[in-house]
């Protein structure tokens, strides 16, 4: 747990799901800086926060009641967890998933900058129409992660915009709602065939790999379809689009499928993409940490390409996450097949869960394990 301080009171705050690294924080000086300009501006008005990750903005402002917006089930569990280590009321924040659009009017906006463009620009389209008149929408980020083109796309969904200077390492985009702007209506969706079948993957913005298949997947999914083969119920963790789920289910047409993501639009074009390929077959669909609340034992087969980086901080800890996860979802005898980098070591860290962990296929750059 750390320290945070706000114009707005003082605050312990952790990340969610918990590092080993002590380092880590949960909120930077995006934050901070959000919140002292936002006291500075002395504005009043509905509230409305865009991609809190870990609640420290929430957290700070809960007593103005304000809505939460993120794709990301991870930051509502940081929430949640957030207000109560700090005796806040766990109704004081109203979370909106990202796969929904906030219902209520808006006179002040804070933002923080995702990874993806194509979430940013789809996030804004969807914000305008919720905008009162005179809101205010102000964007932050580390400069070393604050895309040249953020600013842009804040001048096209919604005014002119100002940029900050840098404080500790951070800077901020001010933009005022322009009434008599005409955004363009982007379509923002994605989409490409599944290689080796006839089926096509739609995705909605900023789910992973959502402009083609990645190195990682391609090397995994031809050994799907005898992996898939015996397995009566197959869980695609960290599904993103289905791609790995989808390749399961067509070649074993008896087969239960779980896709399980902790993203709201991965899980949204997962549960798409099955259901166009597969029409009037049941499957079912989690937006969540992992396998944390799927039945222990209840699994055969776990087939995952697990995230090496949380937004921007690279680590191992969601994916150890994910193979302990594993471990307890598998039934005598299930498998654990797992794509990842030849330079993470998964051949190692895989044996602190299972007992066997064998080379299924490698590339240059990827490697396919499984455990058991």
């Amino acid at each position: 747990m750390h320290a945070f301080n706000s114009p707005y009171g003082d605050l312990t705050l952790t990340r969610y799901p918990p590092t080993r690294n002590p380092t880590l924080q949960a909120f930077d000086a995006a934050d901070q800086y959000l919140l002292n300009q936002l006291n500075a501006s002395n504005n009043e008005g509905p509230l409305l926060i865009i991609n809190d990750q870990f609640g420290a903005l929430a957290c700070a402002l809960s007593a103005q009641n304000p809505s939460s917006w993120g794709d990301s089930w991870l930051s509502k569990q940081a929430l949640s967890e957030n207000l109560d280590t700090n005796h806040l009321p766990a109704d004081a924040v109203d979370f909106v998933p990202g796969s929904a659009t906030p219902t209520g009017r808006y006179q002040r906006v804070l933002l923080r900058v995702p990874k993806s463009l194509t979430l940013l620009e789809d996030q804004l389209q969807r914000l305008r129409p919720q905008l009162l008149p005179g809101a205010v929408v102000m964007a932050g980020a580390m400069i070393k992660h604050l895309p040249p083109r953020a600013g842009d796309l804040l001048a096209t969904y919604i005014g002119p915009y100002q940029a900050s200077l840098g404080w500790k390492k951070a800077r901020l985009l001010s933009a005022t709602l322009d009434p008599h702007l005409n955004p363009p209506q982007a379509e923002l969706h994605s989409g490409y065939a599944l290689e080796g079948t006839s089926l096509t993957l739609r995705n909605l913005p900023g789910v992973f790999s959502r402009e083609r298949l990645d190195i990682g997947t391609r090397l995994l999914l031809p050994l799907i379809p005898v992996l898939a083969e015996q397995a009566k119920h197959i869980a695609d963790l960290g599904c993103g689009n289905g791609a790995l789920g989808l390749m399961a289910a067509l070649h074993n047409p008896s087969a239960e499928l779980l896709f399980c993501d902790e993203s709201y639009a991965a899980v949204a074009s997962a549960e798409h993409n099955f259901h166009s390929a597969f029409a009037g077959r049941d499957a079912g669909f989690r937006v969540d940490d992992g396998l944390l609340g799927v039945t222990a034992q209840s699994l055969d087969l776990v087939l995952c390409n697990p995230p090496f980086h949380q937004q921007q901080v690279v680590g191992d800890d969601i994916a150890l996450r994910l193979f302990s996860q594993s471990r307890r979802a598998l039934a005598a005898g299930g498998k654990l097949v797992v794509v990842g980098n030849r330079h993470l070591g998964y051949h190692i860290k895989l044996r602190q869960y299972f007992n066997e962990v064998t080379q299924l296929a490698a590339s240059s750059k990827f490697v396919v394990l499984q455990a058991s």
